[in-house]
């Protein structure tokens, strides 16, 4: 990891990403962000469009501009409900993962702003058939000797929401049969105050630890928040909860600082979470939302937070 850092953006369902410009602000209206960095220029996704996934470009992470959909429901089996879409770079070609109407696909393109053409049928199929599922995200773990294993990281529905993870073939796209491991559900008290919830998997190695960050409790909780796991052997799909979790939870006034995303960025590194104003007891998708930015460092053997700045709308 040495000369490169990550960017964790954090968001609960269907609040605006803000980025404050000069002499302004953009304004980017997505829920569960993710950020691609190809080139000098940043690539934003996320849920928000009925018609599938919007796509925004940065050079500086404050000034956005719309691209259009990167993904249109029209080049897809679905109608509805595409959630959480990370997009990548392997193999000369733009690989986005996604969940529409509750089931996992994948989707091609030459271009990070598409179109992107969804690739077969249900990515999980041949492993849980037409189960329902939600969130994934890809791990690309680079061996010494140059090789590369994707790990895909979901969520069922089997106990509460859970995660689990599968190993993916050499298209990067397909799981590969006997690799379904459960990581875990929801266990410590601070992710069981409303409903019985783990989702929004993201993974990032550091040395030689693996870090599983998640989200713990229902997105409308005002406890919505981020935890990780770690394991030393991620083929195993064995993980173990951080003692101290959360690491990011609701401060000050910010609520409900859930679904987050880690990425390269040029320079330090970050963390960005959203969240909604405290307004009494009440729990409401307010449009004060801030986006609130902090850098997010190992520390031995442990992450955790350093400081932050808010962009306001």
């Amino acid at each position: 990891m040495k000369g490169k850092t990550f960017f964790a953006g954090i968001a609960f369902l269907l609040l605006p990403f803000l980025a404050k410009a000069e002499g302004g602000k953009s304004q980017v209206p997505l829920a569960d962000p993710y950020i691609l960095l190809d080139g000098d220029t940043y690539y934003a996704y996320g849920t928000n469009d009925a018609n599938g996934i919007r796509c925004y470009t940065s050079d500086d992470l404050r000034v956005w501009k719309y691209e259009g959909l990167a993904l249109n429901k029209t080049n897809t089996t679905e109608t509805q409900w595409f959630w959480a879409p990370e997009v990548y770079h392997v193999k000369g070609k733009y690989i986005m993962y996604y969940s529409a109407n509750e089931h996992l696909f994948a989707a091609t393109a030459d271009s990070p702003k598409g179109p992107f053409m969804q690739v077969g049928s249900y990515q999980m199929e041949n492993l849980i058939s037409n189960e329902k599922c939600i969130d994934s995200h890809v791990f690309f773990d680079v061996k010494s000797n140059g090789d590369t294993i994707a790990y895909i990281f979901f969520v069922r529905f089997t106990d509460g929401n859970c995660i689990w993870q599968a190993k993916l073939g050499d298209d990067f796209i397909t799981p590969v049969a006997g690799t379904l491991r459960k990581c875990f559900a929801a266990t410590q008290s601070w992710e069981l105050k409303l409903g019985k919830v783990n989702e929004g998997p993201n993974v990032i190695k550091y040395r030689n630890t693996y870090y599983l960050t998640y989200s713990g409790n229902d997105y409308r909780s005002q406890d919505y928040a981020v935890g990780y796991a770690t394991t030393t052997n991620i083929a195993s799909g064995t993980w173990t909860k951080y003692a101290s979790n959360p690491i990011l939870r609701r401060w000050d006034d910010l609520v409900g600082t859930g679904h987050h995303s880690l990425f390269y960025r040029h320079g330090k590194r970050w963390d960005r979470r959203s969240g909604r104003r405290r307004r009494g007891s009440k729990r409401e998708r307010l449009p004060d939302g801030r986006v609130c930015l902090g850098r997010l460092l190992p520390h031995g053997e442990q992450l955790r937070r350093s400081g932050h700045r808010r962009s306001e709308q």
